[in-house]
């Protein structure tokens, strides 16, 4: 049957990247690799706003001796108010475009659709730092400019799962994924410190050289990206041959079947339009409908508040809270902030490996989810005491609040798109992840903007907002977790993601 995408050109201008002459494992790496670079590249460029907000905003309230003039109209006594409504505008802007994205990456070419979307992007966010030389001190240009990006923004995170889910099965996926999903803590480290190394020379250029790094990955996506395994003639991994009983005339036969999940599938259940049946993108409604999905969904809309609430103010905090009793330069807040996200690259792999050992991603979650919540109280309490102690426990909390995030946004996400009761519906995956970060982002949107509220009143009452979050995130898991325990407990090997509701 003819694919709906087109080969990249590289590998047409390339033919020894072709199969026979690469294996199937050589162009699995290459994907993640390319889906890695494209989504660090994302996250690279969200990073400035949260870097340049102390140098936006109003001045620093202190005994120190250095001043900022801020940049109008974010430097007045609402600076902190104007600066949670730009991250609100492109927040809630990337969030709605994510429902669209992910309805549109299902049928059409997703590497067409990703690269186009990654030009977007970096064109918008070199425009957000034009307005430094051009002398811009408009709110409505900022919001708009945001606003835009946002929705360029929302191409990415379902383009790039579905590619990587095209590709692999589900064997080891949460360790794969956990790997692969440092995309957004290590695109986190580069922007911050790209951002935080030129803002000596004008806030605008924190802007133009990570907008600049999108437009150039996305120029790699474009040449070298392969969709499917289907494109280059491979056969999905997905689908694994597997031995069944098969009952025949009341005569028992050991048969050969494909399934993605062989002990779930039923031999008087396949159908022979399977094939013609996954190349019909799943409705938005219905893919809503699916096990898991909703709770899942909610679950991210917490703690993506909670992991973007620190994308977006931790600079800030840092900049405006003394540690060992002195106020950090811009610079020096910028790269401490890193230490966050290099927290997360750990999270994300360790809650991958831990819930392949377990099978139980809920189970893994929540725990992440209980550990994070003293680890916010013990980095709040005294992690100004000294840099050692801030260091140690902001990598804490970035491991325990990142690991959950980083693990539903992923392998979660994967296991729903592709459970077996939508037959392996490869084309449902986009919309399904598309719905489970399109909820987190709405959260993600909230975070920010309640944190540029709420720090008036100061800072200990955002921290109580975030463990809020955390305890909401898991009461959102507790049914799925309780079913996982109980499957282990009797023995049983239980997929939540692969229920039969016939």
């Amino acid at each position: 049957m003819e694919s709906k995408t087109q080969l990249a050109p590289a590998l047409n201008f390339f033919p020894t990247l072709k199969p026979p002459n690469k294996t199937l494992a050589f162009h699995q790496i290459s994907v993640l690799i390319i889906t890695f670079l494209a989504y660090a590249s994302f996250h690279a460029s969200r990073k400035p706003p949260s870097i340049v907000k102390s140098v936006l905003g109003p001045k620093l309230q202190s005994n120190s001796s250095s001043f900022d003039t801020g940049w109008a109209p974010f430097n007045g006594p609402q600076g902190t108010h104007r600066l949670g409504e730009l991250d609100l505008a492109f927040l809630s802007a990337y969030s709605i475009g994510m429902y669209f994205a992910g309805h549109v990456g299902d049928r059409i070419d997703l590497r067409l659709f990703l690269a186009y979307g990654m030009l977007g992007s970096g064109v918008l966010t070199c425009l957000f730092g034009l307005g430094y030389w051009c002398n811009v001190h408009m709110l409505w240009y900022f919001v708009g400019v945001q606003v835009v990006c946002g929705l360029f923004q929302s191409i990415g995170w379902p383009c790039v799962v579905a590619v990587v889910g095209n590709w692999f099965g589900k064997t080891k996926r949460g360790l794969i994924m956990g790997v692969w999903s440092s995309h957004t803590s290590v695109g986190n480290i580069v922007g911050s410190v790209i951002a935080s190394g030129v803002l000596e020379f004008g806030w605008g250029w924190s802007f133009v050289v990570p907008g600049l790094l999108v437009i150039l990955v996305g120029g790699l996506v474009f040449l070298f990206l392969p969709v499917s395994p289907e494109d280059l003639g491979f056969e999905s991994p997905g689908k694994e041959e597997v031995e069944m009983n098969v009952e025949v005339n009341g005569v028992e036969n050991v048969e050969k079947v494909e399934s993605e999940e062989a002990g779930l599938l039923r031999a008087e259940n396949v159908d022979v339009d399977a094939d013609a049946e996954s190349l019909t993108a799943i409705g938005f409604l219905e893919a809503w409908r699916l096990p898991g999905v909703a709770p899942f969904a909610f679950c991210l809309f917490f703690s993506k508040l909670v992991s973007y609430t620190f994308l977006y103010w931790l600079p800030f905090y840092l900049r405006h809270t003394a540690v060992a009793g002195v106020h950090l330069s811009h610079k020096t807040a910028g790269n401490l902030s890193t230490i966050f996200d290099i927290g997360g690259v750990f999270g994300g792999i360790l809650a991958g490996l831990i819930s392949d050992m377990l099978e139980a991603r809920a189970v893994t979650s929540i725990a992440f989810l209980l550990l994070s919540v003293p680890a916010l109280v013990l980095y709040r309490a005294y992690g100004s005491l000294s840099m050692v102690a801030n260091i140690l426990l902001m990598f804490l909390s970035g491991l325990l609040v990142n690991g959950p995030y980083a693990l539903i946004t992923t392998a979660v996400a994967a296991d729903l798109g592709t459970q077996t009761l939508i037959r392996g519906n490869s084309r449902a995956l986009a919309t399904v992840t598309a719905i489970i970060d399109g909820t987190g982002s709405v959260g993600a949107a909230l975070g920010p903007l309640l944190a540029g509220y709420i720090s008036t009143r100061g800072w200990n009452s955002v921290f109580l907002m975030l463990i809020l979050a955390i305890f909401c995130a898991i009461l959102f898991l507790i049914r799925i977790a309780r079913t996982e325990i109980k499957e282990k407990l009797s023995g049983k090997r239980w997929f939540w993601y692969s229920i039969d509701t016939q």
